[in-house]
């Protein structure tokens, strides 16, 4: 059987380094052949030690420079993973085109669209596609979104689903998670929640802003389960898919859970409203997911979150 190629573009992001890593395999007896792209900083050291197979190529996503090599070197891929994004809210806020052009991959589409043969896109939204003015979003509820950063994901939905024909699109919440084998500079929420409450100093968290958190690994297994299914039926999906974890909690509830299963005192920890800060950008209040058609379309369920942090936490010194 040959061996089925598999392109991560953004994999030196906190979930392409994860994925890259549980598809990779140091022998080299994975069923896959591996391949990544990056933007302006070369793969760290740490990274490319860790998936020794992998190739590595340097793209940009706006201009579609760097395709031409990827097809070169390592061919069409049978499945490609898009984890590239601008996901800040308030730096899409602040360059609403380049949120655009960079969040809408209407290169990779257009690239994807010069081969013969069919490749699976597995591209990744988020929850911020939604108003926020419910709980409990289905995917077919409609998308209002309140934020440039939404609003360009949207955009980048209807594109991938006007001009593709094989896709899963993946509505994220937040990911959180052990940090990956080479630190991503933003901040990760359970470590930076850890870190403050380490201190020993009151905290202010947001007590009606709500998601459902889901723990990385679950969006890697979701993501190779999506890719196995294309590679061992051949069959084409136009898949839309809320990925959250199965619990609606605030930041103060995600804090709460910090602070039970590190033994801090809960008390240092401020319930204020969301309203109350200015973040420069817009945020929806309330936009915890519906997950029964992912757990249906894929027969499994992401952990809950509490075990999702006792897991991350497992992984950090404690303070």
């Amino acid at each position: 059987m040959s061996r089925k190629r598999v392109l991560v573009v953004g994999g030196t992001g906190y979930l392409g380094q994860h994925l890259l890593q549980d598809l990779s395999d140091p022998q080299g007896t994975t069923l896959y052949d591996l391949a990544f792209t990056y933007n302006a900083n070369p793969p760290p050291k740490p990274l490319l030690d860790a998936i020794p197979h992998a190739l590595s190529f340097r793209l940009d996503l706006r201009t579609g420079h760097g395709f031409d090599a990827i097809s070169r070197t390592f061919g069409q891929p049978h499945v490609v993973v898009n984890c590239a994004a601008l996901s800040v809210p308030r730096a899409c806020e602040m360059d609403p085109a380049a949120a655009l052009s960079i969040n809408v991959p209407s290169a990779l589409v257009k690239w994807l669209s010069s081969f013969q043969r069919n490749t699976f896109l597995i591209h990744l939204s988020t929850d911020q596609v939604y108003e926020g003015t419910k709980i409990f979003y289905k995917e077919e509820d409609e998308t209002v979104p309140v934020n440039v950063y939404g609003k360009s994901k949207v955009a980048a939905e209807q594109f991938i689903s006007a001009n593709c024909s094989n896709f899963a699109i993946l509505r994220s919440s937040i990911i959180f998670g052990p940090q990956s084998v080479s630190p991503v500079p933003k901040s990760l929420p359970i470590q930076w929640m850890d870190n403050v409450l380490a201190k020993g100093d009151k905290v202010e968290f947001f007590h009606d802003e709500f998601r459902c958190p889901v723990y990385v690994k679950d969006v890697v297994t979701i993501i190779r389960t999506l890719a196995n299914r294309w590679i061992s039926e051949d069959k084409q999906m136009q898949l839309l898919l809320n990925v959250g974890g199965p619990d609606r909690v605030s930041r103060v509830q995600m804090a709460e859970a910090v602070a039970l299963i590190r033994g801090y005192d809960t008390s240092l920890i401020k319930p204020v409203s969301a309203s109350s800060i200015d973040r420069g950008v817009k945020s929806p209040s309330d936009i915890s997911m519906d997950i029964t058609k992912l757990v249906k379309t894929l027969d499994s369920s992401p952990i809950s979150f509490r075990d999702g942090v006792r897991l991350t936490l497992a992984t950090e010194p404690s303070s």
